[in-house]
């Protein structure tokens, strides 16, 4: 498994509009479906984590307990937390039907924008 670094630019904006637990999340959450923190990645532990960024440990554990609940990492207890091969999964699997999404609508020549326009309103009727 993959070593706890500290992959990329991991900084939060304490003055920014949003807050701090939302903004790790966040980030994580795209290092995670890019494929940047692959599964199985060591996530830092959240006292290490919350020393870097200069955050309360509770702002990062919350963070990672949003992760957690949409499936991007697990928690391993000493284990630490790890990101999850399903949250993985998920995201190659919605890029694979976006990209028959995409190849179908252009063989039935409808424009970028109006395919677009029906995910909208399908993803709005659940």
């Amino acid at each position: 498994m993959p070593d706890a670094g500290f992959p990329g630019d991991w900084s939060v904006d304490a003055a920014g509009g949003t807050p701090p637990y939302e903004q790790l999340r966040a980030h994580v959450l795209e290092l995670a479906t890019s494929g940047e923190l692959p599964a199985g990645y060591r996530l830092p532990p959240v006292r290490a984590l919350a020393e870097r960024l200069d955050l309360a440990a509770n702002t990062v554990a919350r963070a990672y307990k949003e992760l957690e609940a949409d499936g991007i990492v697990e928690t391993h207890g000493r284990g630490g937390t790890l990101v999850s091969a399903q949250g993985d999964a998920a995201h190659r699997a919605a890029q694979h039907a976006a990209a028959d999404y995409a190849a179908k609508t252009r063989s039935l020549g409808l424009a970028p924008d109006e395919a677009l326009e029906l995910v909208a309103q399908a993803l709005k009727l659940r």
